[in-house]
């Protein structure tokens, strides 16, 4: 039997498709902790008890969330690996990191959900460490295709580390935006082209 997420998927223009991309964006906005149910309701446009059809309880909702970002994820990182293949290091970071930052900043709930699991704790049953599994799945996936790593599972720490920089600084750019450009006082266009500018120089000078 198909999962709700699997359906969700399947009909992209679904009541319960609806519910899960408002609950992208506002377990993203506030947290676990942060969101209701009611929230999310209101936010989809229908009653609280049709969300506890679609998707069950808050947890059940934000199990789902976390896989379908997790899996989205997954399939940008074989897109920009195929895309990288037996290029020269500098090359292979330089689209990586001109790929991953125009996919994070179109998906900012992704780099909003890393950020709050670096740093929230909490006291619930619920384990907010879902998906944390496939992390270092990623960080070694991401050192083998930079060619920091001679195969997908023996990253070096040394390696993992340069992949976490990387990763860590995109995601704080990304979900920092507001907050960093109040600051200096730009648009959005400005920032980003400022903060792709910044990642390359520090991930990639120190290769060539």
């Amino acid at each position: 039997m198909a999962t709700p997420l699997e359906k969700a998927r399947r009909n992209p223009d679904s009541v319960k498709a609806r519910i899960l991309g408002v609950a992208r964006k506002l377990f993203g906005q506030y947290g676990f902790q942060g969101t209701t149910t009611r929230m999310i309701a209101k936010e989809a446009g229908i009653d609280i008890s049709t969300l506890h059809y679609h998707w069950g309880d808050k947890g059940d909702l934000f199990e789902a969330v976390i896989h379908d970002l997790n899996d989205e994820t997954r399939v940008k990182l074989i897109e920009i690996e195929k895309k990288i293949k037996g290029k020269e290091l500098t090359e292979r970071i330089d689209i990586a990191l001109d790929e991953m930052f125009d996919f994070l900043f179109e998906n900012p709930e992704i780099s909003n959900h890393t950020i709050f699991r670096y740093f929230t704790q909490t006291t619930t049953d619920l384990d907010l460490n879902i998906g944390l599994s496939s992390v270092p799945e990623y960080i070694s996936d991401i050192a083998y295709s930079m060619g920091l790593s001679e195969t997908r599972r023996e990253a070096s720490p040394e390696a993992q580390m340069k992949v976490i920089f990387m990763m860590n600084a995109l995601h704080n750019f990304v979900s920092g935006e507001i907050f960093f450009r109040s600051i200096m006082k730009i648009d959005r266009e400005e920032y980003r082209r400022l903060a792709k500018e910044t990642l390359k120089f520090y991930n990639i000078a120190p290769y060539k």
